[in-house]
């Protein structure tokens, strides 16, 4: 009989567990992260960026000023940008809201006759201020255009006319502030409103149009 000693057997190979996909990956780190979020909140944790008057509610401001020659009392969030309070409030819809970051000039509108962005400008300090926007150009029941509303249809200085109203607005400024004397002072002084349709010549061309008299 023979009294060599068995060698056990090798185990038997196990084969690695298949590389998670993108697909799952994903779906499993969402999930992680939401139960890991909603267990933060449920147990008191304060989300990211959130201040003391998160409890209480935002902070709020009572604001009084005239739009379009009619005045106005509204108590507002004090982070409420004039753009907002203008859209949102007011219903005064002509001031569009393209990049929110006061890079296109859409939402411009004149503040004691000057020329803003309206998506920078806070509401809350414009306590006592006079805003004009694009419905307040032409009030009169007779529905005359004002001047460079005109020179525009005239010059078709517009295509989809998005950035029309800050366009107009911004070339009233414009005209106020005196740069008009030539085409590339236009040009330089209404830089800032991006016309993404590139009417940029005839836009230069109705500003000239309304600050000459032609």
């Amino acid at each position: 009989m023979s009294t060599e000693p068995v060698e056990p057997a090798d185990p038997p190979a196990v084969e690695p567990p298949p590389a998670p996909s993108r697909r799952t990956f994903i779906a499993t780190t969402t999930a992680v992260g939401g139960a890991v979020v909603a267990g933060g909140l449920a147990a008191g944790t304060p989300a990211v960026g959130a201040g003391p008057a998160a409890a209480g509610g935002p902070p709020s401001g009572r604001l009084a000023l005239t739009v379009n020659g009619e005045r106005h009392t509204v108590t507002v969030d004090s982070r409420t940008s004039l753009l907002d309070l203008l859209r949102e409030h007011l219903g005064l819809t002509g001031s569009k809201k393209g990049c929110d970051a006061g890079a296109c000039g859409a939402c411009t509108v004149l503040v004691d006759g000057l020329r803003v962005t309206s998506c920078l400008t806070l509401a809350i300090r414009l306590e006592g201020a006079e805003v004009t926007t694009i419905e307040g150009l032409a009030p009169g029941e007779d529905d005359r255009l004002h001047p460079l509303q005109s020179a525009f249809l005239q010059q078709d200085a517009l295509q989809c006319g998005f950035c029309t109203p800050g366009q107009i607005m911004s070339g009233i400024g414009c005209i106020q502030e005196g740069h008009t004397g030539s085409a590339e002072e236009i040009r330089e002084w209404m830089s800032g409103n991006i016309c993404r349709c590139g009417c940029y010549v005839k836009i230069v061309k109705a500003v000239d149009q309304a600050a000459h008299g032609k």
